[in-house]
């Protein structure tokens, strides 16, 4: 008789221990989400890694166009899990020559029922052609913040320079979506005051 009372409760106990373990992942998870930004931004730096381009304006070279060869360049967007947010691209691909400039435009969707924060961080394949992305305008150098159900539309204005290697025949720009809490955004735009007056 006792073994089936104890049963139960051992049954209770480990339904219990279940379920906190996974709050406590999610919760995890929900964090790391938010941390993945500066981790990306800390790894990039320390490995050279995953062409990460510059946080800031460029000038566009005025240099002579190099006629003789053309260069694809293809957009990529992901969302994030924690970002009720999509981003998509007028034209998928453009093709153009070296120290040519082009401006291709962006629209950010928010399909959640709150305004949230949200930043798209960029990242350039091979990393070997990043030095050679000079972008004038990007939304990418600051944090976003759309109402529930807002669409917003920014341009991404850039060159590839005329040194860009010769084997480099297509170079891939990737924009991946991730949330931002009220308090950084505040703190980077603080931060950055000075860079979005030259942009």
């Amino acid at each position: 008789m006792p073994e089936s009372h104890a049963s139960p409760n051992a049954s209770r106990r480990g339904v219990r221990r279940t379920v906190a373990k996974t709050l406590f992942a999610l919760a995890g998870m929900f964090a790391f989400a938010f941390a993945l930004v500066p981790l990306y931004d800390v790894f990039c730096e320390v490995t050279g890694l995953n062409g990460k381009t510059s946080g800031s304006a460029q000038a566009i070279v005025h240099e002579e166009v190099d006629d003789s060869r053309m260069v694809t360049v293809q957009f990529i967007t992901r969302g994030s899990a924690g970002l009720p947010w999509n981003l998509e691209v007028e034209t998928r691909q453009v093709r153009l020559h070296p120290g040519q400039s082009a401006e291709v435009d962006f629209t950010f969707h928010n399909t959640g029922d709150s305004a949230v924060w949200g930043r798209a961080v960029p990242s350039v394949s091979p990393a070997r052609a990043n030095p050679h992305l000079r972008k004038l305008a990007c939304f990418c150098f600051e944090e976003q913040r759309l109402q529930a159900g807002e669409r917003l539309e920014l341009p991404l204005v850039f060159q590839l320079t005329r040194d860009l290697p010769p084997d480099v025949n297509t170079v891939t720009l990737v924009y991946t979506l991730y949330p931002v809490t009220r308090d950084e955004a505040a703190l980077q735009a603080r931060a950055s005051g000075g860079i979005g007056d030259e942009a």
